[in-house]
């Protein structure tokens, strides 16, 4: 399809309201944590539990969708998202414990997952000269979307002081947005289908080395950026500063840093970017998980906001970039794979939590996560900038 027959900026503002909604799930689930404990008897170790369903489904949606979106379409892929959604939220508003929280987080991970399936390789298809610097301006609206959730969880639950299931409904607002928006749009087919690459030759491209060692790196930036925000009620809480506002304050960093990213990328390429990252996200962690002051833990939360910024946006690029042939598969299994980790994750840093570690204690232990990943970008770093050197 020309681009002439599809409305570019259209296609990318949907997939930003889309995205916000799936990042106001996080924000709203970060908040609620603490209630859901008190409300439904559950440990810490069980709300993990809970809340990994979330990354299942998000898991669960990327695999199966990274194969059907060129056969059916992304427009149809998000149609899917916009129904799991509202089953999801609605089910989380009516859940009584942990067995109705569980299936309406599950419901609501196979919505985001669904967006993520639909709307990376849209982003892909319709800015192919720049792919990384439009991922990154897409994922602008994923911490984006968790200011926004944070704010309107301090507002509904601190300030307001009302009920958990106002704060979950306000999902419906941009849930409606987008939904709507889905009406009359024309879509392109993915890219995958556009360059004429055989369906063989995308599953050939995700056994290629390259991919395979991008694939468990998604495991640790992943895990580091999230299992870290999603439990920031407990691991932050005698900092003398509202977690969730602390969570609001890092998300808005990311923001500011994704919204920038192409300057960025045009001066340290992805690869050094995704170092950069691993470096600065160590360091704060680290410093979250010594300080004791207000303003200390503030700018820790910064220090660890810019080396997160670019961890998964960058991820996608670089795989889009380097491994093109892999199409809306590769980006599906990339994303998939990091939610997948960080359902592995949760519940394992709530059953430390439960065993009486510390939260900084905690977040020492994330800090090994990032130490791995500079020890492979470094070495994938050098190997690119040496077969580049041959090349020239």
């Amino acid at each position: 399809m020309n681009s002439k027959e599809y409305n570019a900026k259209k296609l990318f503002l949907l997939s930003c309201i889309a995205l916000v909604t799936t990042a106001m799930t996080f924000a709203i689930r970060a908040r609620l944590e603490p209630v859901y404990g008190e409300l439904f008897g559950m440990n810490k170790e069980q709300i993990g539990w809970a809340f990994g369903t979330a990354f299942w489904g998000f898991t669960l949606a990327q695999f199966i969708g990274g194969p059907l979106v060129d056969l059916i379409g992304m427009k149809r892929f998000i149609w899917i998202a916009f129904i799991m959604h509202t089953v999801g939220i609605v089910l989380t508003i009516m859940a009584t414990g942990f067995l109705s929280l569980f299936l309406g987080t599950l419901f609501i991970g196979v919505g985001n997952g669904s967006i993520e399936a639909g709307c990376n390789p849209l982003v892909a298809r319709i800015f192919p000269d720049m792919k990384t610097k439009m991922l990154n301006r897409f994922h602008v609206w994923f911490p984006g979307g968790i200011v926004i959730g944070g704010l309107l969880a301090y507002l509904i639950q601190d300030v307001l002081k009302l009920d958990w299931p106002y704060l979950v409904a306000t999902l419906f607002i941009p849930l409606i947005v987008y939904g709507s928006m889905m009406f009359g749009l024309k879509f392109p087919k993915t890219e995958r289908v556009e360059m004429g690459i055989s369906y063989g030759s995308m599953w050939k491209a995700i056994l290629k080395p390259l991919f395979l060692i991008m694939l468990f790196c998604m495991l640790f930036t992943a895990a580091t950026e999230l299992t870290t925000t999603q439990r920031i009620e407990t691991l932050l809480k005698d900092t003398g500063v509202a977690p969730i506002l602390i969570l609001a304050f890092i998300n808005g960093i990311m923001a500011i840093g994704r919204l920038f990213a192409g300057p960025v990328v045009h001066r340290i390429n992805t690869t050094g970017m995704l170092f950069f990252s691993a470096i600065v996200s160590m360091v704060g962690l680290l410093l979250l998980s010594y300080v004791s002051s207000s303003a200390l833990t503030i700018l820790a939360a910064g220090i660890f906001a810019i080396g997160i910024c670019f961890f998964w946006p960058t991820m996608l690029g670089f795989v889009s970039e380097n491994v093109p042939e892999s199409g809306a598969l590769g980006l599906s299994i990339l994303s998939g794979a990091g939610m997948l980790s960080i359902s592995i994750f949760l519940p394992i840093s709530g059953a430390f939590t439960d065993h009486g570690a510390t939260g900084q204690e905690i977040l020492r232990y994330t800090a090994v996560l990032p130490a791995l990943l500079i020890v492979i970008f470094a070495i994938v770093f050098t190997t690119i900038m040496r077969k580049k050197t041959k090349t020239a």
